[in-house]
């Protein structure tokens, strides 16, 4: 008996995914999150048929770099599948770089899904992940799992608030109980600071700058507030004069980024408002003791955590681990499955 518990053990290579916009995590049962890659697909076209050349940190490589020939994509938009085929195979690559055993022992699998996924969207996500080699897919709502893995005590009667910031999406959402008393999904986040950045530099300092840059430049000296100082730290970026044509060098401060970021964090901003508002008044109260948890890659953008708590008077703290907390939390249901079995979805 003892062995061949030990023998199922061994075998169980049980997943959990972070299927996200801008990044894939997967977490495998006893032994945490193995894997972080961008989800990025660049692949072959020819004769009408796709070929997969790379996946993840070698295909972020190419994005914006490639031949006519060679295309580079981001399969996920806005926390959903934008295109089946090519998220299906960076799915299967995930899987297999993690299970490298025989191929006979399937996992079973979850994936973290947006609160505001449709059914179909929904549909989508489990069919690829089947299809991709799993012997069961479950899918658990993306505040749930991020408010796990922030380590928030989502199964007490008490209201916990939780704002995700990853990629493609926002989600806030207020928790008792194990489960979502109110959530709103809004599709504001990393992605769109990137795009607000490349459009501010285009309309201010004539210079159109690729999408990498944009995001060094939100990962380097970006800020939610204006700073003290009103300019803050600057960094040299390189990009193409639109008045000229040719490439050309240029600098750009922390007070210009704050400005270019000001519509995507008003936005979230908002959304963390409107739920407050619309949380039951005994919920909201434990909210006021508690403070707001901000998990996810946005949530590491300088001084949000500031500006949101200038506009709602709430304590606001930043998850430790904010990048990996869903791939955590996700995992965490994977490993407490009797517990959390209420909040996994295995047949939608």
């Amino acid at each position: 008996m003892f062995g061949l518990a030990n023998l199922t053990g061994i075998f169980s290579q049980d997943m959990a995914i972070d299927l996200g916009t801008a990044n894939t995590l997967v977490y495998v049962k006893g032994r945490g999150v193995i894997l972080s890659e961008p989800s990025v697909v660049a692949y072959h076209v020819k004769d009408g048929v796709k070929k997969v050349l790379a996946v993840g940190e070698d295909a972020k490589l190419m994005l914006g770099r490639t031949p006519g020939s060679i295309e580079a994509i981001r399969p996920m938009r806005e926390g959903v599948i934008a295109d089946f085929d090519v998220a299906e195979e960076m799915i299967k690559h995930f899987i297999r770089k993690v299970h490298k055993r025989s191929t006979f022992y399937k996992p079973k699998v979850i994936v973290c899904v947006p609160h505001g996924a449709t059914p179909v969207e929904k549909r989508a996500i489990r069919q690829s992940v089947l299809s991709a080699g799993a012997r069961k897919a479950g899918l658990i709502a993306e505040p749930i799992a991020a408010a796990i893995g922030a380590g928030m005590p989502i199964t007490d009667p008490t209201g916990s608030m939780v704002v995700d910031i990853g990629g493609g999406t926002t989600e806030v959402a207020v928790l008792s109980l194990g489960d979502i008393v109110y959530a709103r999904s809004i599709r504001v986040g990393g992605d769109r600071m990137d795009e607000a950045i490349v459009s501010y530099l285009r309309r201010q300092q004539n210079i159109l700058v690729g999408e990498a840059t944009a995001e060094r430049i939100k990962t380097s000296i970006g800020t939610a507030r204006m700073p003290d100082d009103g300019r803050g730290a600057s960094m040299q970026i390189r990009g193409r004069d639109l008045l000229n044509g040719v490439p050309k060098e240029t600098e750009i401060n922390q007070a210009q980024v704050a400005e270019a970021l000001a519509e995507p964090v008003q936005a979230i901003c908002e959304a963390v408002m409107t739920a407050l508002e619309a949380t039951p008044p005994d919920l909201a109260a434990d909210i006021v003791d508690r403070g707001v948890m901000l998990t996810g890659g946005g949530a590491l953008l300088g001084d949000l955590d500031l500006a949101l708590r200038e506009q709602t008077g709430l304590a606001v703290s930043i998850a430790d681990e904010s990048l990996s907390c869903v791939a955590l939390g996700t995992g965490k249901a994977l490993e407490y499955e009797k517990q959390l079995r209420h909040a996994i979805d295995y047949d939608s």
